[in-house]
Order: structure tokens, then C-alpha cells, then sequence
């Protein structure tokens, strides 16, 4: 007996963000490495407000961030599981069904290596899981909520990325 493909969730994108805090050459050598491990072009994240405490002004750049989609997308996540050994913590799942977790060093990805002109940079990985049909939430018309029967649950999302990518939630 086979199950509805409609009620199968799927990987929607996966978006990997680097903060560092301050725009300049620091964020440059950032995109430099997110261009690198994703293969595509990193944009710039700007400040939304103001706080003298961190140095910020709104509108400076203090990030850069990738979205990646498709086969893409599956490849960098098995990719980011593998420098975590396949395991994520449970309260990483949230429960709209989306996994949040992030890579301390970029140099932990295979091939990667240290260069003492880069530096260090750790980041952060959202997977956004979503089932067929979620178009209509966002189309231009007759928009409408996705019915709660149709939306993944953190169980789902568990149970779909443990089968999919042999993680371990803990």
C-alpha cells in the first residue's frame, strides 16, 4: 500500500547564514568561504535597527547568507549532518516542522582547510521543510492558510529527515 504523495513533506530550501557583526574585509573573507562551500553568490544581510552597545547602525551590512533549492540544497545539508557525525539536538526542530542548526568552524566540512588569511567562520543552517500543495500560501491569488492537517509537524520532520539522511536526534 503506498501513501499519499501529498502528505510526503519535502526539503523547500535550506538557507545558510554567516553573522559576523561588522561589514569590511571580515564579511568579504565570509562571503569568500560561504561562495566556496555553497558554489553560489552570498547577499549581504543589513542591520534593521540601531544599538550603540554592538557598534551597529541600521542599514550596515553585518552578514552574508545563501538559499540554496533542489539537489543543491540536499547535497549541502548531507554535507553540514556530517560535521555534526549525523546528530542534532531534538529542540532544534521547531513546530512549524523546520531544523535550525548550526557548524561551529568551517573547516569541519570535508576538503576544507585552514587558512590563517580567512580565519574562522561558523554558521548557521535552516532546512524549511514544507508537503506539496503549500503553494497556496504563497500565490497572488485567492492566497490562502495552509489547513492545519497539511502542515508538518516537528514528529514529521523528524521522522522524514531520519529516514532521508540517517541523522540521530538526540
Amino acid at each position: 500500500m503506498s501513501e499519499n504523495p501529498m502528505t510526503q513533506p519535502k526539503i523547500v530550501k535550506v538557507t545558510v547564514n554567516i553573522g559576523v557583526g561588522e561589514g569590511g574585509e571580515r564579511l568579504q573573507k565570509a562571503e569568500t568561504v560561504m561562495e566556496k562551500l555553497t558554489g553560489m553568490k552570498p547577499v549581504r544581510t543589513i542591520s534593521r535597527t540601531t544599538n550603540k552597545n554592538w557598534n551597529l547602525r541600521e542599514g550596515m551590512p553585518i552578514g552574508c547568507k545563501v538559499t540554496l533549492r533542489g539537489e543543491e540544497a540536499e547535497e549541502f545539508v548531507r554535507r553540514a549532518l556530517w560535521t555534526r557525525n549525523n546528530k542534532v539536538a531534538g529542540y532544534s526542530f521547531d513546530n512549524q516542522g523546520n531544523l535550525q542548526f548550526g557548524v561551529s568552524d568551517h573547516t569541519d566540512f570535508e576538503g576544507e582547510k585552514y587558512d590563517p588569511n580567512v580565519g574562522v567562520f561558523g554558521m548557521d543552517v535552516c532546512i524549511t521543510l514544507e508537503k506539496p500543495g503549500h503553494r497556496i500560501k504563497h500565490r497572488r491569488v485567492l492566497t490562502r492558510r495552509v489547513p492545519a492537517h497539511h502542515r508538518v509537524t516537528r514528529e514529521e520532520a523528524m521522522e522524514f529527515l531520519t529516514e532521508k539522511f540517517d541523522i540521530e536526534v538526540i
